[in-house]
């Protein structure tokens, strides 16, 4: 259960930066410039929807997967086993209230494991399929496109590298604050 924690950890810093990501970061990054309402969903399930970031479903998914990731974590933070592992912030709540995060904890597994899922057979579905390589957009934010498309979008490096630098701060203070290691040690530790 340790290292679950520390992964739970882990998760919420890419979480938190993700979130910081999704208004300060590149273009094709920002929830503003792909995150739509239902109209766009089904204009891409017409096929009359044409883009270089995410499309109206794997917008949703996006959403989907960081509310959930953000749901767990929350969670796991004060959430308890009964035997060996309490949660970083345990102490900050009473058992009652840990029972129950720890039930809305479990009761999430499922929804994450589906969403993961789902994510991997559609990057499938688009990488053989469609013959559309996602991977490499996703890990590195770049995506090769025509330049007559309009979409090339060129941003200063110094705006990219402070963004970047904002969100990663903001990510590690909230790591170090969900960890715990600001409250004071309590007794039989």
């Amino acid at each position: 259960m340790v290292w679950h924690g520390r992964f739970g950890l882990a998760v919420l810093g890419l979480v938190s930066f993700r979130l910081v990501w999704g208004f300060v970061g590149s273009t094709n990054a920002r929830f503003i410039n792909f995150v739509r309402g239902p109209g766009s969903i089904k204009a891409y399930l017409r096929g009359q929807w044409s883009g270089v970031g995410h499309n109206p479903l794997g917008a949703l998914s996006v959403v989907a997967i960081l509310g959930v990731l953000l749901a767990l974590t929350l969670t796991g933070l004060f959430a308890n086993d009964d035997i060996l592992f309490e949660g970083p912030l345990y102490a900050l709540v009473d058992k009652s209230l840990s029972d129950q995060l720890t039930k809305i904890h479990q009761w999430f597994e499922p929804f994450i494991l589906s969403l993961v899922a789902i994510h991997i057979v559609a990057i499938g579905f688009y990488v053989w399929i469609k013959k559309q390589p996602l991977v490499r957009p996703m890990l590195t934010g770049w995506k090769e496109v025509p330049a007559a498309s309009g979409s090339v979008i060129q941003e200063p490096e110094r705006s990219r590298w402070g963004a970047f630098l904002f969100a990663l701060a903001v990510a590690l203070a909230v790591v170090f604050m969900a960890s715990g290691q600001w409250l004071a040690p309590t007794a039989g530790y």
